[in-house]
């Protein structure tokens, strides 16, 4: 139950990829569906427009030839079953050079269309298309050209080219048949004439008399045969009798006295009547006996008495005829086997005679036999004769056009609703491939699980895409909620509460580093931080725009000068926040970042403000960024969504700890959480922790703002350790 529980979530989990993607990408889907649908629609405008004619004609059976000699008459010319081997063959009949070839010389298409033979035969061979209609002997002829009348023309001539063409085949075919047939015919009269001849001259040698029976000799059957016939007949009758009589002596003399009674009462025999008398008598008397007994009567009653003797002299009586039966049985075998002997020598005597007769007759036998069975077909072959004289006077109509061809009032070619069909759904099959091409090939930071995976540090925050400077929007926006989870998550991941001098870095510019951290530093400020901004991206400083600043004293006047802290750190609009700029830019800021006089600055605005967030230039560019993240306590990467490739991602953090610096964690930077699922819920302060617009205005008095800027002034003290919260 469980593992289906996870193969299902698993899938759910793959489909909601699959959509994810497909959201991320859906600009290069939908270009990619414009563009093919587009050049759909180009390709069907610039395609010829085809007019489509159609001749639909019927293939009868070819017959095979001649029919077997005994075939009826009505079934003179066999045919065969169609097959779809044999409509193949048709098709490349009808599309064959020879057929074609009429077509062009009947239509005169080399002056029609300007061209030589052998281009036309080509054009013809692609507009021209055969096809069997299913289930049926139908053939469709279908011609395609720009001109509906040439389309007509062509499938018209094209049916009557390839029927005229079948049926010079079939009159040829049935010429050499009729032919072959001749000679056939004249051949087997011959044969016959020498089978009559053998015939007479074996008549005339063993003097064979003629019945004249239909003008043929028939050999009568002499008298020697005819009393051999009946001397075989006389021995098998007695053969059975015999047989019968051996059967009925051996059942007299196996049988006891009961069955012998019973037994003889049912042969049909004179002697035997007396028993078949005596014995429906003597069952009555046994049923009298025996109603006598059932009433009660004793065996010495008189009448009983009576009935028993009457029964002793019936018995006595049935056996005596028993014994004189078998007497006359064995009799009448004695006669059977004598007259069966006498009969044995008859029958041998005749048999020799009659086989004499038969041995000397038999060659006239055979003889007439063979002369029948040759008149016999050569009756047949001279029917088959006149079949085929008949039918090559008839003309062949195994071609049928049932359906003439006419002048399309539309083109068939291009159909512009399929065409358009499949360029939507071949520009979505390609939208999608490359979309998920492109994503197969992305190596950029798609989620926090490729962050945590690829670095083994925490995610801090994901901000939102387009979120803009916090401090100059009105009101209470939601979008700083994200950086209040970056705050908290700040506080809770550093393992040192001393460690409060963070560098924010990005592995290439346009990340949003600085952007990043002006709100961090702003929240920050809110929450009651001292917050120190320090511009320490010597090569292109940017944190002064945001608000306003003149850039040209600052870090670099510090440390390059003897300025004082005071003269180059500025108190920004905003109650706690603070900002150094980064002054005029050097030509060795790596060499000015990389000295004792910046250790020394950091230490000292660690003990003035609570928090000190150091803007650097990416570290995968120039060395600035190393140099102060081996300065500063915590380094804190910005990353941005979908742009940075992992393999970058890993060297970032590599660069930090080559030179000592401690990563604190990522900040995952302009993520689309409104249209990538797996941070929807990153989404829910935008409602959630709102406030109603009449809560925004009137809870902020002039009283209110006077205690939160006495709060900052006393949070400014060196030392201060206040918490967020």
């Amino acid at each position: 139950m469980n593992s289906s529980s996870s193969n299902n979530n698993e899938a759910a989990l793959h489909a909601i990829d699959y959509w994810q993607v497909i959201k991320n990408r859906y600009g290069i889907i939908l270009l990619t569906l414009c563009l093919v649908f587009l050049t759909a629609g180009v390709i069907t405008y610039l395609m010829p427009k085809k007019f489509q004619s159609e001749a639909v004609i019927e293939i009868k059976p070819r017959n095979l030839g001649l029919a077997p000699f005994g075939a009826s008459a009505n079934n003179l010319r066999p045919v065969q079953n169609m097959t779809p081997q044999d409509f193949g063959t048709e098709f490349e009949k009808i599309s064959s050079r020879n057929s074609l070839m009429r077509v062009v010389e009947k239509l005169q298409l080399t002056n029609n269309w300007g061209v030589d033979r052998e281009t036309a035969l080509s054009i013809l061979k692609n507009i021209v298309a055969t096809q069997n209609i299913r289930g049926t002997n139908l053939i469709s002829i279908t011609v395609r050209h720009e001109d509906p009348e040439d389309a007509k023309n062509v499938a018209e001539e094209v049916a009557n080219a390839y029927r005229d063409y079948r049926i010079s085949l079939e009159s040829s075919d049935t010429l050499r048949n009729l032919e072959e047939l001749n000679t056939a015919v004249r051949n087997q009269e011959d044969k016959v004439e020498e089978a009559r001849k053998l015939v007479n001259k074996i008549i005339r040698q063993k003097g064979i008399r003629d019945t004249g029976d239909r003008g043929r000799f028939v050999r009568q059957e002499s008298d020697e045969e005819m009393e051999a016939r009946s001397a075989l007949e006389q021995y098998n009758l007695l053969i059975t009798e015999k047989t019968q009589l051996e059967s009925q002596i051996q059942s007299l003399l196996k049988n006891n006295t009961e069955e012998l009674i019973l037994f003889a009462a049912g042969l049909e025999l004179p002697d035997g009547n007396t028993i078949k008398t005596i014995y429906p008598q003597f069952l009555e008397a046994k049923l009298q006996l025996d109603s006598l007994k059932t009433s009660g009567l004793g065996p010495r009653h008189p009448s009983v008495q009576a009935a028993s003797e009457m029964i002793q002299g019936m018995r006595r009586q049935m056996e005596g005829g028993v014994v004189s039966l078998r007497a006359t049985l064995n009799k009448k075998l004695e006669i059977a086997n004598d007259n069966l002997k006498a009969i044995e020598l008859r029958k041998d005597a005749t048999k020799q005679e009659a086989i004499m007769k038969g041995i000397e007759t038999q060659d006239y036998n055979d003889a007439q036999n063979a002369y029948d069975m040759d008149v016999e077909l050569l009756n047949e072959m001279r029917i088959k004769q006149v079949g085929e004289v008949i039918a090559s006077k008839t003309p062949p109509d195994s071609i049928l056009i049932h359906e003439e061809p006419v002048i399309a009032n539309s083109y068939v070619t291009p159909k512009v609703s399929l065409n358009l069909a499949l360029g939507l759904v071949l520009g979505l099959i390609f939208g999608l491939g490359i979309a998920f091409f492109l994503e197969y090939l992305d190596t950029s930071v798609k989620s926090l699980e490729d962050v945590e995976r690829y670095l083994q540090v925490p995610v801090l925050a994901v901000i939102p895409k387009d979120v803009g400077i916090l401090h100059k929007q009105s009101g209470m926006s939601p979008d700083a909620e994200a950086y209040r989870i970056l705050r908290t998550n700040i506080e809770f991941n550093r393992k040192n509460p001393e460690d409060n001098a963070i560098t924010v870095v990005s592995g290439g510019a346009g990340e949003g580093k600085s952007t990043t951290l002006v709100n961090l530093a702003y929240i920050c400020a809110q929450g009651g931080y001292t917050t120190l901004m320090i511009d320490a991206d010597l090569r292109r400083p940017r944190l002064h725009t945001f608000f306003d600043i003149n850039n040209s004293v600052g870090l670099t006047n510090f440390l390059t000068t003897e300025l004082l802290l005071e003269d180059v750190i500025l108190q920004t609009p905003v109650d706690n926040l603070f900002f150094m700029p980064s002054g005029i830019l050097p030509a060795d800021a790596a060499g000015i970042l990389n000295s004792r006089r910046m250790s020394e600055l950091i230490q000292d605005v660690k003990q003035r403000f609570d928090l000190v967030l150091i803007d650097s230039p990416p570290i995968l560019g120039v060395s600035d960024a190393s140099v102060l993240a081996s300065e500063v306590d915590l380094t804190m990467i910005v990353v941005q969504h979908r742009k940075l490739p992992r393999n970058m991602l890993v060297r970032v953090k590599q660069a930090v700890e080559n030179v000592g610096g401690n990563v604190i964690g990522v900040v995952l930077n302009n993520v689309d959480v409104r249209s990538d699922s797996q941070y929807q819920y990153y989404t829910s302060y935008y409602t959630y922790y709102a406030p109603a617009e009449s809560q925004i205005g009137p809870s902020i008095n002039a009283k209110s703002q006077t205690a939160a800027k006495q709060d900052t002034v006393a949070a400014a003290r060196p030392g201060n350790d206040s918490e967020l919260y």
